[in-house]
């Protein structure tokens, strides 16, 4: 691993010279005059004065050697619907969404809100955002029209782009009613909203406000639409992730730094090059969908493919059959598809030709290692899991065999990339722990290129969010626990707000998970602490059965939970053994596949779950009431 940690030195002790060379991916249109201007800590702007565009890279850039070469490849199971787009494809419709938009006096600066579902036409409108110089802030689609307002009247949008409706399980689910009663509960009300009518749902338009696309588009189907050449820390698009006061906050990232961690990520973490396929299934709603559903391949000039569907539908084998027919290079998925394939019949991992897969990546959460072990296995291909966060927009933790094959290690992320300083920090003394110490993860600042760059209208509380949590330090704090072994490998514990107090012990859920995974009759569980008279929080756990059918038995239920129990009591000791380990058939997530924990603590606690807009299975909650 010599190499990956030369590389990574070079990154942390000369980061101009660095990151000056990485620049070259990608096209200025004026040269920048500074690689780093860090005189207003903890504020980091990448190439200054150098002007650029993420449209004209990841699409103009690349028409005179792919135009007839694949783009954007969607496959919709939940419409039966494929269409190759090729990059010349891909170039006429953005240019008509962008045409289209400035039709609606959309100009530099001005923000669109995009709430569609994982359709060509999200993609399209991004980039002519970006191709505009406007800013873009996707609004997970089927949001509740609460959620949506809030960011509506948060990012104050000149223009709305949405649907009559998307599809889940061959279910349609209805937006624009969602976006009427949002946009009717706003104090900002935008100018327009473009609808994309797929004919899914009965749709009203509202006189003098709304627009059908389908006429907009035709009408601008031959446009030539001029870009916008912008300086390297403009805005290019707010992204908001849950604040702990209920108050989203609004990721901001800018143009030249995210276009070229991208470019460069494509490279060196997922060993891609122009011509390749690449296949993240994730939503364009999540930063995943932002960074590798869009921009990261299309800017090294390699083919995306965009997923509208579930991992199981039609049946469990759908991941490998668009591998197999569009010779997919690499995919990027999430550990919880994965674990919902391992209750399906393990004959479907081999129906498919898969000899142009050369790795799988996992991250969302973190990959515990009987999952990874498992796909390995089952594949014969490499999995590996890397760590981030919406605010970082590309890994902090992750093998790089780009630069260097490592071995891996299950249940590890590997190491920092190049550009993260990353530590881990005691949170009481805010000095650096040593090997296998237990502390926050953290990083030092500034923020590689491609990070956020503050929350959108607030640098406040950007400050306060996510610097100053350690004592004496201006650090950025991930909020998540971690530790590195011995060897430098590093491993991701759960969340700092995961940890609960058991009679003055503290506790990561995460670690009690871990644990009760290792049975081999689980598939899958959610630890939560829940409030106790006597000691102050109790561990619960819920389990959900790789076969169902065992409980079936007489005393089962009894038998398998003092059998986790004892494994858990070996593995974590006494303390951490849950007041109740409970089975159910899915545990209640949101439809990027997170488990929503604080629902299932209301619940045992008896208290309202609250807003469940992003649930994937409503009857989840049903089970946990029921095993309750």
């Amino acid at each position: 691993m010599q190499k990956v940690r030369e590389f990574h030195r070079q990154s942390i002790q000369d980061r101009e010279a660095f990151w000056a060379r990485e620049a070259q991916r990608i096209h200025w249109e004026t040269p920048f005059t500074r690689v780093l201007d860090y005189s207003r800590p903890p504020f980091a702007r990448w190439f200054v004065g150098g002007r650029t565009n993420l449209c004209y890279n990841a699409v103009d850039r690349w028409l005179d050697t792919q135009g007839d070469q694949p783009a954007l490849i969607w496959v919709s199971t939940e419409v039966d619907q494929e269409i190759v787009y090729t990059r010349a494809d891909l170039a006429r419709e953005v240019n008509a969404a962008a045409a289209t938009l400035q039709e609606l006096g959309v100009v530099q600066g001005d923000r669109v809100l995009i709430y569609l579902p994982m359709i060509p036409q999200a993609a399209f409108f991004m980039l002519a955002c970006a191709r505009l110089g406007a800013i873009h802030s996707v609004v997970f689609g089927g949001f509740a029209a609460h959620n949506l307002a809030q960011r509506i009247d948060d990012a104050q949008p000149r223009v709305i782009v949405s649907t009559d409706a998307g599809s889940r399980g061959g279910r349609p689910i209805a937006y624009k009613p969602l976006l009427d009663q949002a946009i009717e509960q706003s104090s900002h009300a935008p100018e327009r909203v473009v609808l994309v009518n797929r004919g899914l749902a009965p749709m009203d338009l509202t006189p003098g406000r709304d627009l059908e696309y389908a006429p907009l588009r035709a009408r601008h189907l031959d446009a030539q639409v001029p870009v916008v050449w912008l300086e390297s820390n403009e805005p290019s698009y707010i992204l908001y992730t849950s604040g702990t006061t209920g108050n989203p906050k609004g990721v901001q990232r800018d143009v030249g730094g995210y276009a070229v961690a991208l470019c460069a990520s494509m490279e060196y973490i997922y060993g891609g090059k122009p011509g390749d396929v690449y296949f993240s299934s994730s939503d364009v709603g999540w930063v995943v969908g932002h960074s590798y559903v869009v921009y990261g391949p299309l800017l090294n000039g390699q083919a995306t493919v965009m997923y509208e569907g579930t991992p199981v539908r039609p049946d469990a084998a759908i991941l490998w059959r668009i591998v197999e027919t569009y010779r997919v290079n690499v995919l990027f998925s999430a550990p919880t598809a994965i674990r919902v394939l391992k209750k399906h019949d393990p004959a479907l991992l081999s129906r498919h030709d898969l000899s142009s897969l050369e790795r799988i990546y996992l991250a969302g959460e973190p990959l515990d290692e009987l999952t990874g072990q498992w796909l390995s296995e089952a594949l014969g291909k490499p999995v590996i899991d890397n760590y981030w966060q919406t605010e970082t927009g590309w890994p902090i933790l992750s093998a790089q065999p780009g630069i260097e094959e490592v071995p891996t290690r299950f249940g590890s992320p590997s190491f920092p990339v190049y550009g993260y300083d990353a530590r881990v920090v005691d949170e009481t003394t805010g000095r650096d722990c040593g090997p296998n110490q237990k502390g926050v993860v953290a990083i030092e600042p500034p923020l590689p290129p491609g990070a956020m760059s503050t929350i959108w209208g607030n640098d406040e509380r950007f400050v306060r969010t996510y610097f100053q949590s350690f004592p004496g330090r201006l650090c950025y704090s991930t909020s998540d626990w971690g530790l590195v072994d011995d060897d430098g490998y590093w491993y991701i514990l759960g969340r700092t707000d995961d940890v609960i107090n058991v009679a003055g012990h503290r506790l990561g859920t995460r670690e009690i998970e871990e644990s009760v995974n290792t049975h081999p009759a689980v598939a899958e569980s959610a630890v939560v602490g829940v409030a106790d008279q006597l000691k102050g929080q109790e561990a619960m756990a819920f389990a959900v059965l790789r076969n169902p059918a065992l409980l079936e038995e007489s005393g089962a239920r009894e038998r398998l939970e003092a059998e986790i129990k004892r494994v858990i009591e070996q593995r974590n000791g006494a303390v951490a053994r849950p007041a109740r380990i409970l089975f159910v058939n899915t545990l209640p997530k949101t439809r990027s596949g997170k488990v929503l924990r604080r629902a299932i603590v209301a619940l045992c606690e008896g208290r309202d779950p609250g807003d469940l807009t992003t649930i994937e299975d409503p009857g989840a909650l049903d089970q946990i009431r029921a095993a309750l």
